[in-house]
């Protein structure tokens, strides 16, 4: 099975396609899959985050894609479950949903204006559910998706962390698979590319990873900036990782790996 692999798209669905198209997916005629590593949305504008929502939706249909969950899937569901919370005094304009572009993909998806969201959340909330994201696309995704050689996650494994920044150790949870919805959603938070340099890996496996920007690790390599013109995009490799969130919304560009590997 060939999976073309992808994370971070964060609605912006020209950019996927374009990635899709260079890596050679729509000639492929062998047997293959889309894996996403969660993010769908929340960054693009109107346009591309429906087209992405379309699109996504037909993959299911034709049973085409693995959708592993992300943080920000996490994000609009807790900004759903707590509007009434957020419509006081304009406080929606002064959160992290509104800073990190959930609030604009809520009001996407819903048609709704974000005035509703403080003087109609009720009605924000009926037509969310009534959303292919809520219904077809979120009751999909996983918390990982293994493959005989890979494991597929949003940002690393379910693990204890301690210390912050640069002090930060990562502790292994036990059998990490049927770790705690709780654990699943923390591990959506983490570095990848920061545990597996201090060793927390899935032993004979590769973990393929998004979330932090893939030019963290290029800069910790080759000293390029993480954000700067010099900052590198690409895919990181290393021993027992693979990150590939390209900071779509900074870099423009989505990046799509080919693996191919045997489905467990």
């Amino acid at each position: 099975m060939n999976y073309y692999v992808m994370a971070d798209t964060h609605g912006f669905f020209d950019s996927m396609m374009t990635a899709l198209e260079k890596s050679g997916y729509y000639a492929d005629e062998s047997p293959k899959k889309i894996i996403i590593c969660g993010d769908l949305f929340d960054r693009a504008p109107e346009k591309e985050t429906l087209d992405m929502q379309d699109f996504v939706v037909d993959l299911i249909k034709r049973d085409q894609v693995v959708l592993v969950k992300g943080n920000h899937e996490y994000l609009i569901e807790e900004l759903v479950e707590n509007l009434e919370k957020y419509a006081v005094d304009g406080l929606i304009y002064h959160t992290h949903h509104y800073t990190n572009g959930t609030v604009n993909t809520l009001s996407y998806l819903t048609g709704c204006p974000i005035t509703d969201f403080e003087i109609r959340p009720e009605v924000v909330r009926k037509r969310f559910y009534n959303t292919p994201l809520y219904k077809i696309i979120l009751p999909r995704m996983l918390n990982y998706y293994e493959t005989k050689k890979h494991v597929f996650v949003h940002g690393w494994l379910p693990c204890f962390v301690k210390g912050v920044e640069n002090g930060r150790k990562y502790y292994c949870v036990d059998n990490w698979r049927n770790a705690s919805q709780k654990q699943w959603e923390d591990a959506c938070w983490y570095n990848g590319m920061d545990a597996a340099r201090k060793g927390l890996l899935e032993p004979d496996k590769t973990v393929v990873c998004g979330h932090w920007s893939c030019s963290y690790g290029h800069m910790l390599r080759e000293g390029t900036s993480t954000h700067g013109e010099d900052a590198d995009y690409s895919p990181f490799y290393a021993d027992g990782i693979i990150a590939i969130d390209a900071c779509t919304a900074l870099s423009k560009k989505v990046n799509c790996i080919i693996i191919t590997d045997e489905p467990l």
